[in-house]
């Protein structure tokens, strides 16, 4: 399976903001961008912020998005031309088949500290798709979904002290609905644009496709 090799912390240092790809740690003080709020290499001090042309907005906005999601160039490709190829504002389709994803599911939800670990959990069949095992963290999830861990998997350590707590460190989207004293989650509907609330510009991406 291909997979990102560039390490986390400088993922987010290059795009210069925090992407939370790093789960927890993310929100302490041992984040590489209150550390080290520059571009990764020998020259990351000297670069200064400089002026952008289009292209290069374009570009580091497509970054952005993929190192988020954790998805590489071939499949994110493949969202756009889903999303070029069905009725509606294309970046706003994208951005839902994004959301939509199992992995992305489940770390909204709080059930995972990240996506890469919520990728892991997918990836080792510990959650189950309307009752049927799955292992595939690109799934698309449809409303009325319902995910659960797998009964086999909940004596572990790390859903014994998950099921134990009642919060969650962020909040959990109103389109779902996360149980985690049996650690279900019900998608109670599609996400739309305006439920997702995210910063990235969906516009810049479809533009740089669309050259």
């Amino acid at each position: 399976m291909a997979k990102i090799s560039i390490a986390k912390c400088r993922q987010c240092r290059r795009e210069g903001e925090k992407l939370f790809l790093k789960g927890d740690r993310c929100y302490t003080s041992k984040c590489a961008i209150v550390r080290r709020n520059y571009k990764p290499g020998v020259h990351g001090l000297k670069q200064g912020a400089g002026r952008m042309s289009g292209y290069g907005l374009q570009l580091r906005e497509k970054q952005k998005a993929k190192r988020t999601y954790g998805v590489l160039e071939r499949q994110f490709r493949g969202y756009f031309e889903k999303a070029k190829a069905a009725k509606g504002k294309t970046g706003e389709l994208m951005l839902t088949m994004l959301e939509r994803r199992l992995d992305n599911i489940i770390y909204r939800s709080g059930l995972a500290s990240s996506r890469s670990q919520a990728r892991q959990l997918v990836s080792h069949a510990h959650v189950l798709l309307n009752g049927t095992s799955v292992n595939i963290p690109s799934i698309q999830v449809e409303s009325g979904d319902v995910i659960a861990v797998k009964t086999t998997k909940t004596d572990s350590i790390y859903w014994k002290e998950l099921s134990k707590q009642t919060s969650t460190p962020r909040e959990v989207p109103m389109w779902l609905t996360v149980d985690r004293s049996t650690l279900t989650i019900t998608v109670n509907q599609l996400p739309s644009a305006e439920l997702v609330h995210s910063e990235l510009q969906m516009n810049l991406i479809i533009e740089l496709y669309s050259l």
